[in-house]
């Protein structure tokens, strides 16, 4: 191992052409030579530059449609020799095998031919196999060899190369070694991931999970928590894919908060009118319909104004001025939309402490994929709660059927209980959440919590009645007991949607019965822990 390591040779052959042309002319002004492969080596001549292909290097040619080509001796002979060891330098000379100082290779893009469509046949010749191997053999030998595998680090490794004299320093290299192994493990999860869920293999032996590092946050969900952002291979719509207009820094809890505020609002398609959600640690205080944006904000704000104040809104429309000049009238932390226009931005940048994020378009709440979440010793791994329900879906159990009106309000009741923590009791009236609770130990006091935050507001807004009166109510799991839907009835309830199952659903229809209550069940739960 050495603390500076002179480069001589380079081995370059990337599937990502990015930036190649102009590393390969720094390189060969350094006097490197360059040795590549098939399309690399053709991209590299095109630019006239000389190269010396592999197949010269190991007196074999490329076979078997490029799947054999750099797996010889004379390729990893040169990646793993230790230049501090005799015995390794003389098995060198004496089977002509000369050192490469520098290996550029990315891998064949599985990630992308998958989300392509692509057939397994397909998918399955598009998985590297040589490249893998050169990039750990040169990770392996960082006390000799540099290994870069990613684009953004060509210029930091021509810089290194001006700050040494053409040479690169131990602590770089070994800073390389690690981001490669991480290439090849994050290739290999993908490759493997893919590969479970092709053969139907639901609960792999092994699970892996890989992410690239999206920002470096100031701290966790407290101050002395170090935390950091990744983002993973999907192209979903949402955080990890915004574009952040102005503001400052994201942070761990921003992030979260954003994360479930625009999964929810995603749930009401722009089809069916604008929409919008106001989340507060990670639970929605606010969700409503409306005939504008604007108004749709109005009617969520009106749920809850307390815990509203530095909350995250997400709106399921490109956001107009109208809307944004409404927001900005109390303190918000984080705004994201699918798209805003130039007066909006500007608009926004008064208010310099807010964060303005837009996406490509909303998330698909039917889509599949897989959530995880630690815990000690492991990890759960669970699908993606993509459930939905249609008024096809619903039975009715009750003497009473609901209304036309009050249907739709269940329907847009479940869709927000769905986002709400449990124990979750969620009441709407005209397309508006008027009361949630969220979290309880027990369903009747998340049911009374729900009620009394609407008393709140109707005395702070000088409602002449709670906005309860009259409302619907959703709950994500059933009611084991008679007492949550009593309490529900008792705040003006008139209309309960659960998903039944309860040993003691019969007590349960019997008592909203009695209420004169109307009530349908799901069949399907929305626990969210």
């Amino acid at each position: 191992m050495t603390d500076f390591a002179p480069l001589k040779r380079a081995l370059i052959s990337v599937s990502d052409k990015t930036g190649l042309i102009d590393l390969a002319k720094a390189l060969a002004a350094r006097k490197v030579e360059l040795v590549s492969t098939g399309g690399t080596a053709s991209a590299l001549r095109e630019a006239g530059l000389k190269v010396r292909d592999v197949s010269d290097l190991t007196g074999f040619p490329e076979m078997m449609d490029g799947r054999v080509k750099t797996l010889h001796p004379a390729v990893h002979g040169g990646l793993l020799g230790l230049r501090d060891d005799p015995a390794h330098m003389g098995a060198m000379s004496a089977h002509g095998i000369k050192p490469i100082d520098l290996l550029v290779v990315n891998l064949y893009p599985f990630e992308a031919t998958v989300a392509r469509g692509a057939d397994y046949a397909e998918a399955v010749e598009n998985i590297d196999i040589g490249g893998p191997a050169m990039i750990r053999a040169a990770a392996k030998n960082h006390g000799f060899v540099t290994v870069i595998t990613d684009p953004e680090d060509y210029l930091p490794l021509l810089a290194e190369l001006d700050a040494n004299d053409g040479r690169t320093g131990l602590g770089f290299r070994q800073a390389q070694a690690q981001r490669a192994y991480a290439h090849t493990a994050a290739y290999d999860a993908a490759v493997s991931g893919w590969m479970a869920q092709a053969i139907g293999q639901a609960t792999p032996r092994r699970r892996t999970f890989a992410g690239v590092l999206a920002q470096t946050l100031r701290y966790g969900e407290n101050p002395h928590q170090a935390a950091a952002f990744y983002r993973d291979a999907s192209d979903r719509p949402g955080v990890a894919r915004a574009t952040q207009h102005q503001g400052k820094e994201l942070s761990y809890n921003n992030i979260n908060d954003t994360d479930a505020a625009f999964e929810l609002v995603s749930e009401f398609l722009p089809a069916d009118g604008p929409a919008c959600a106001i989340i507060k640690h990670a639970n929605p205080c606010g969700v409503a319909r409306g005939a504008t944006l604007a108004e749709a904000y109005a009617r969520a704000y009106d749920c809850d104004r307390t815990s509203a104040f530095g909350g995250i809104v997400a709106l399921n429309g490109p956001l107009d001025l109208e809307t944004a000049q409404a927001i900005t009238d109390i303190f918000t932390e984080v705004v994201i939309a699918p798209g805003a226009n130039h007066d909006v931005i500007e608009h926004f940048r008064t208010k310099k402490n807010l964060r303005l994020l837009t996406t490509p378009g909303l998330a698909n709440p039917a889509e599949g994929g897989l959530a995880f979440k630690q815990v000690s010793g492991g990890f759960l791994v669970q699908t993606r709660d993509n459930g939905m329900i249609s008024a096809d879906d619903l039975k009715v159990v009750t003497e009473r059927a609901p209304t036309e009106a009050e249907l739709a309000d269940l329907l847009f009741a479940w869709k927000v209980a769905k986002h709400v923590k449990s124990n979750a009791i969620v009441y709407v009236k005209d397309q508006a959440t008027v009361g949630i609770g969220a979290g309880q130990m027990s369903r009747v006091d998340s049911t009374r919590i729900a009620a009394r935050k609407a008393q709140d507001m109707a005395q702070a807004l000088g409602l002449a009645a709670t906005p309860t009166e009259g409302s619907v109510v959703a709950s994500d799991a059933f009611f084991p007991f008679a007492d949550g839907l009593l309490a529900a009835a008792e705040a003006g309830a008139r209309a309960i949607i659960q998903p039944g199952g309860s040993m003691r659903d019969a007590e349960v229809i019997e008592a909203a019965n009695e209420a004169g209550l109307a009530m349908v069940f799901t069949g399907q739960r929305h626990f969210r822990h």
